[in-house]
């Protein structure tokens, strides 16, 4: 056997080998509640028998390009998610081979991506300042309630809050917004309280950091970092789930995966509503997985988005993407004036 011929041999051999040897990698979004998806999914589906590894990614598109010879299931933001099906990216998902998509609440079943956990934002306030419960009129009502009031630098989920606060109720929102009568209207209201607000970003200093350092007395927050900060009774911050803004977070399945069976098998385990049960003890999440929430003590219904989504807006993704641009460019001039 000449040395060519086995040169050959070996490399025929080789790639397959390489592509079967890498364990089923999950790529996280770094920043995000990573320590609570690994202990929700992660570890437990290593504990079935099949080999598991994670990664963090950044947020965004860009990441997931030549992905497959990196990550098998990534999580996804709903806007990255739609684009990244879109552009084919991401596998579109054989429901019937993952355990249907009857199980999934109909907001996180979607074409490439089954949903991971529910986030929110809602209003909360310092209740050793404020015993009440307020609302997001009240949030507008300074003669009532006086003091400084905290929202996101941001169009995205600041001009529905506007919105909810004018007493529009969470169906009529995202119809309003889509004409002019209606930005105008989240403006104006979003003018009456601008000299009380101080701004938040996601960048490390959010809603809850504002509560806790005494900078404001109500404020948008992450339902997540509010129930976190509560934790152990170091603060007693209020949650209002009435006007809760929710979002949901997927896992997708990278095109070209080497371990797309693996990865098939990860996401029939993940919505499994006994697995996702555990998201609000663990990380304060909700369950998008239907029946997950019973069982649930009182303490951990009580953080969970899901639990409490009875007056909720689910943010609409799809509203995002056409009027986007436009309205943070109206956005960012309102706030430079």
């Amino acid at each position: 056997m000449t040395r060519a011929l086995i040169a050959a041999i070996l490399i025929a051999f080789a790639a397959p080998v390489h592509a079967e040897a890498r364990d089923l990698t999950v790529a996280l979004v770094a920043g995000g509640p990573v320590q609570g998806l690994r202990q929700t999914y992660i570890l437990p589906f290593l504990a079935t028998g099949t080999p598991v590894v994670t990664a963090t990614r950044q947020p965004g598109l860009e990441t997931l390009r030549d992905a497959a010879a990196r990550w098998d299931v990534v999580q996804l933001g709903a806007a990255t998610l739609a684009a990244a099906c879109q552009a084919g990216l991401v596998e579109k998902l054989d429901w019937g081979a993952i355990g249907g998509r009857d199980r999934i609440l109909p907001q996180a079943a979607t074409e490439c991506g089954q949903g991971a956990f529910a986030r929110a934002t809602v209003l909360s306030w310092d209740r050793e300042k404020f015993p009440g419960t307020p609302t997001w009129q009240d949030f507008w009502d300074i003669a009532k309630v006086p003091g400084k009031r905290g929202l996101r630098r941001s169009p995205r989920g600041t001009l529905e809050i506007a919105l909810l606060g004018d007493g529009v109720a969470p169906n009529d929102v995202y119809r309003l917004l889509r004409t002019e009568e209606g930005s105008d209207r989240a403006f104006r209201r979003l003018d009456q309280l601008a000299p009380y607000i101080v701004w938040w970003d996601a960048a490390g200093r959010d809603g809850a950091r504002l509560l806790t350092a005494g900078e404001v007395l109500m404020t948008s927050a992450p339902s997540q970092a509010i129930a976190l900060a509560n934790r152990g009774g170091a603060h007693s911050f209020g949650l209002q789930w009435a006007g809760e803004l929710v979002e949901i977070e997927s896992w997708a399945i990278v095109k070209g995966s080497p371990n797309h069976e693996a990865a098939r098998r990860f996401l029939d385990f993940a919505g499994d509503p006994k697995v996702q049960a555990r998201l609000p003890a663990v990380a304060a999440l909700g369950a998008v997985a239907k029946g997950a929430q019973e069982g649930l003590s009182p303490e951990q219904s009580a953080v969970s988005p899901t639990v409490n989504s009875g007056a909720a807006l689910f943010v609409d993704e799809a509203f995002w993407r056409e009027n986007g641009e436009r309205l943070g460019k109206r956005f960012d001039t309102w706030v430079s004036r």
